[in-house]
Order: structure tokens, then C-alpha cells, then sequence
């Protein structure tokens, strides 16, 4: 049971908001469902989605989160139900099915974002008022990438989610990243010729830094990563994501330029921006997911820019 108490402060006096952990009913599913962005940082694309006479089971929900990854989210609706194992087995189906994802991607959301799906982690996540000692130690065991959200309801118009388990990751060090790339790099005209984005992928990017920018970029990491004990790394074909339950920074590395970009979820209208330093990128594309850009060039960039890791942190 969460540990977490919510207070009403008076003039003269506290007043504990009791929370309700009930079992998780339609309505709020279709609550998640109407806002899966805001909540999840997820793009929905279908509701009890059925996934045929053969396999003969619905998907709760079905959506793609901000970093172009497939996302089942299921909904434990009794105590004693193994939701874990159900959104396994609905797993197994979706990497079987791809083609059918990536239609229905296609439907909702357009070709460009059925074309950048990414299927290197798909996730499954689990919601309900409450999980039991079992749930928690089953996700530990299993090396998939599942997550547990509890939630409480407080009152009529307060809704918290609690990350109880996300996936440990691997240590992402500039050189982790770089490695597959040395082991099996073709001619670089025969890479540009079959991916002209080659040179923008984050493990080609990092192969060609120089050591200040190597050093720069395992500085960001580590301070990113220890933020908290929940935040998860996700290593994708041009940025880094550093997420909680959303993305709270995108990092990216241009060797040319000698710097190491970071995007954050932090409105640059409530920033001083600084030329060369921050840049609100609102209505400017770019890759990784966040408004307000900061470029570190130097160890005292990265050390004013700590706050703004905070704040996005905490804002996830």
C-alpha cells in the first residue's frame, strides 16, 4: 500500500485528503485514455483492442509513447488478477503482429510516425490501486520492459500515480554506446549511400568526440542518472532519452561542434535565455522531445545547467 499522504493546509489548521485506492473501474480507463499524453507521456491509439479469433484476447489500452515506442498499458482490475502475465502474453503477440501495429499507427497517426516506430522496447504497463508483493518481485525476474504504476484517488478532482517498478538499466557510458557501431562500420560512403542519416545517429556521434566531449557527456549521464533511483535510460537511433514515467531529457552529442545538446521538459518562458546557452526550440523541429534546448560546451555550462535538470526532473 502507498506510503504517500496528502494534506489540505488551512489557515489554522492541516486537514488530511484520505486517498482511495479502489479497484480500477471503466471510467478510469477511459480517464487514462482521454489523456494519455498529459498523464503517460503517450499518444493513444486504441481501446480494448482485439487481437483475433485465434489469440482471443483485448488489449486494456493501446498507444506510442514520445519516443516512437509501442506501448500496451493494461488495467488490474481485482487483487488476485495476474496482470503481469496477461500483458506478457499480449507482448508476445505485438512482436508477432508488427505489421498490424504499424497499420493501425499509420490510421491514427500518419505514415511518418508509423515509419519511425521504434521496436527495440516495447513496453507494458501495468496500472492499479495496489500491487501485491508477488507483482513486484515477478517484474524483477522477468527482462522485459514492464512497469507498475499504483494510483490514488483523492477526492473528486486529485489523481496520483506512484512508479512503483521500472526495468534497471544497463550503465550507458559514451563508450557502451559507441562500440556496436566500431564493430561492424561499413565504408562510410556505403553507410550515407544506405542511411542518409547515418552521421546523425547519437553511436556514430559519439565514435567521432573528441575526449572534452566524451568527458562532457559521461558528466550529463551520470548527473541525469542519479537524479533518482527511477529514472530509466533509453538509448534510441539519435538522442538518449532519460525518462521517469515521461521523458524529462533528451541528450544529444555533436562531435563537429564540440558540443553536447540537452532538451528538457522546462517552458522557456519561465527561463532567462541565455544566447549559445539556452534556446527555446517550441516551433523548431529537432529530435529529442522538450522545449527548451541547452547547449553545453564546457564543464561550467554543465554546472549552470544543473538546475534545469531539476526542474525537468521534477516536472516528469
Amino acid at each position: 500500500m502507498s506510503d504517500i499522504k496528502l494534506f489540505r493546509l488551512g489557515s489554522d489548521q492541516v486537514t488530511e485528503i484520505p486517498g482511495e485506492a479502489v479497484q480500477v473501474e471503466k471510467s478510469l480507463q477511459a480517464l487514462f485514455e482521454a489523456n494519455l499524453e498529459a498523464l503517460l507521456g503517450v499518444r493513444f491509439l486504441a481501446s480494448e483492442y482485439s487481437t483475433g479469433p485465434v489469440h482471443g484476447g483485448r488489449i486494456d489500452t493501446l498507444g506510442l509513447d514520445e519516443d516512437g515506442s509501442p506501448v500496451i498499458i493494461e488495467y488490474k482490475r481485482a487483487i488476485n488478477e495476474n496482470v503481469v502475465s496477461q500483458g506478457l502474453f499480449y507482448l508476445d503477440w505485438l512482436m508477432d503482429h508488427r505489421k498490424d501495429f504499424q497499420w493501425l499507427v499509420m490510421e491514427k497517426l500518419g505514415p511518418e510516425a508509423a515509419k519511425a516506430v521504434d521496436w527495440s522496447g516495447p513496453r507494458l504497463l501495468c496500472i492499479a490501486g495496489d500491487f501485491t508483493r508477488y507483482d513486484e518481485h515477478a517484474v524483477k525476474q522477468i527482462a522485459r520492459n514492464i512497469e507498475l504504476l499504483r494510483y490514488r484517488r483523492y477526492g473528486d478532482d486529485l489523481l496520483l500515480l506512484e512508479l512503483v517498478h521500472a526495468p534497471k538499466q544497463a550503465r550507458v557510458t559514451a563508450q557502451s554506446v559507441a562500440a556496436p557501431v566500431k564493430a561492424s562500420v561499413p565504408a562510410p560512403a556505403s553507410s550515407t549511400e544506405a542511411d542518409p542519416y547515418y552521421t546523425q545517429r547519437i553511436s556514430y556521434r559519439l565514435e567521432q568526440a573528441d575526449t572534452n566531449v566524451r568527458d562532457l557527456f559521461e558528466a550529463v549521464r551520470e548527473y541525469l542518472q542519479g537524479l533518482g533511483d527511477d529514472v530509466q535510460i533509453k538509448e534510441l537511433r539519435y538522442y538518449i532519452a532519460f525518462k521517469r514515467i515521461k521523458n524529462f531529457a533528451c541528450v544529444e552529442v555533436y562531435p563537429q561542434a564540440k558540443v553536447v545538446t540537452v532538451y528538457l521538459k522546462v517552458d522557456p518562458k519561465t527561463v532567462e535565455l541565455v544566447p549559445n546557452f539556452t534556446r527555446d526550440v517550441t516551433n523548431i523541429g529537432h529530435f529529442g522531445t522538450g522545449n527548451l534546448e541547452v547547449s553545453l560546451r564546457t564543464m561550467d555550462d554543465f554546472a549552470r545547467a544543473q538546475p534545469l535538470f531539476i526542474r525537468s526532473y521534477e516536472n516528469s
